[in-house]
């Protein structure tokens, strides 16, 4: 990986930082490991229903294992996300980045569940919900399963794509298929800040580097980017904070909403302790924990599609990014809604390069980025769709 740095003469320099090695014996192994992995989960859920288990038990147990699992991925996935600017600027390692993000994520995760509430409570119209039609572990395992197979497609191709968006994409795909009502309002909310939140990251981004090249305009490029490198520390572990703060809740929700349809919340029969929005604390930690092992042992292909390909990053600039990102998600995190962490700090970068000369960005590479948006929730959906038309058809509704 190439980043820009300016030396004492104010000049552009590039450095060579190599951020991972490609091992195409590494990608078959974990390949075998998924599937092993994978097999042994089914063997298991078929020995317990041959056992006596009930079925819809099995189910919400396989749902908690693949939300498991999706904030695994989401973890994987957003790593680039949290760290790639820290890292593009050669503040931090790549080791103790990521070391830093995985203990901020924990934090931020166990801090909020106003979204997990949110996900649980809204996503699917309950009160419209048919007894013919009802609501199944089965559709939200499908959903799950549709959703991490996009992500973790996109993430080994080194795609930044929300996988927020790839969870309700194919959610939304499965419900269709299953009849559940979705909250239309709720919907159009997301749908809304798919939009609101990364126009806003841009255009903030874009203000706050101006206003920073306008203070220091007289100050010598060397000696701002030397005093930023330090600033750039708390303003990375403010957006890794953040990120926690908001997306590990979209599998406590999950899960949350998997236990209500498995009849495991009852307030009369309930073994978990709830938070203040319902939300069982066990899933929260579970979830926190989850994420934090996923961003720590996080793939180097996102980072470096953020951190090279869009921008040569300066440590100014990685700081202005990692606040405006921070700033807007903690602030949307605040209203409950659930967001693309991935959009935010995508946009963020690309505002703040603006900001220096528009020919900074490598607009290609963003163009792509943002055409894997737009596809991400039908995508999702078409997967979603189909897999649970095949459990359908295979009469395991």
């Amino acid at each position: 990986m190439t980043n820009n740095y300016e030396n004492s003469s104010g000049k552009d320099v590039d450095i060579e930082v190599p951020l991972y090695h490609d091992n195409p014996y590494r990608e078959l192994h974990l390949g075998l490991i998924i599937l092993v992995i994978l097999a042994i989960l089914v063997l298991g859920g078929w020995v317990a229903i041959n056992s006596g288990v009930p079925f819809k038990t099995v189910m919400v147990i396989a749902v908690i294992i693949a939300a498991l699992a999706f904030d695994y991925v989401n973890g994987m996935h957003d790593a680039g996300n949290a760290i790639a600017t820290v890292i593009s600027t050669r503040v931090l390692t790549p080791a103790a980045a990521l070391a830093m993000a995985a203990v901020l994520n924990l934090v931020g995760a166990l801090m909020f569940s106003g979204v997990a509430k949110n996900v649980a409570e809204k996503f699917a119209d309950m009160k419209h919900i048919s007894p013919d039609h009802p609501l199944t572990p089965v559709m939200i395992l499908c959903g799950l399963l549709g959703a991490s197979c996009w992500s973790y497609i996109t993430a080994r191709m080194g795609l930044p794509v929300s996988t927020t968006h790839s969870l309700f994409g194919s959610l939304a795909g499965v419900f269709f298929l299953g009849l559940i009502p979705l909250n239309i309002k709720y919907i159009s909310t997301i749908l809304l800040f798919m939009v609101v939140a990364p126009v806003a990251s841009f255009i903030l981004g874009w203000i706050f580097m101006v206003l920073i090249m306008w203070i220091f305009h007289k100050s010598s490029p060397a000696k701002v980017n030397k005093k930023f490198k330090v600033l750039q520390l708390f303003s990375s572990a403010s957006f890794a904070l953040s990120h926690g703060s908001n997306d590990a809740q979209k599998a406590m929700g999950i899960i949350t909403l998997a236990l209500f349809s498995g009849g495991f919340l009852e307030h009369s029969t309930t073994i978990f302790h709830l938070d203040k929005n319902g939300i069982p604390i066990e899933v929260k930690i579970a979830c926190a924990i989850v994420m934090a092992l996923g961003t720590g042992f996080g793939g180097m292909r996102v980072i470096k599609t953020l951190g090279d390909k869009i921008i040569k990053l300066s440590p100014v600039q990685g700081f202005a990014a990692e606040s405006v990102a921070a700033a807007t998600i903690l602030a949307i995190t605040q209203m409950h809604v659930p967001i693309s962490t991935t959009q935010v700090i995508s946009s963020s970068i690309l505002g703040i390069g603006s900001a220096k000369r528009l020919s900074s960005v490598r607009w290609h590479v963003a163009v792509n980025i943002i055409t894997a948006w737009i596809i991400t929730v039908p995508a999702a959906a078409v997967i979603g769709y189909s897999l649970y038309y095949i459990v359908s058809h295979c009469g395991l509704k």
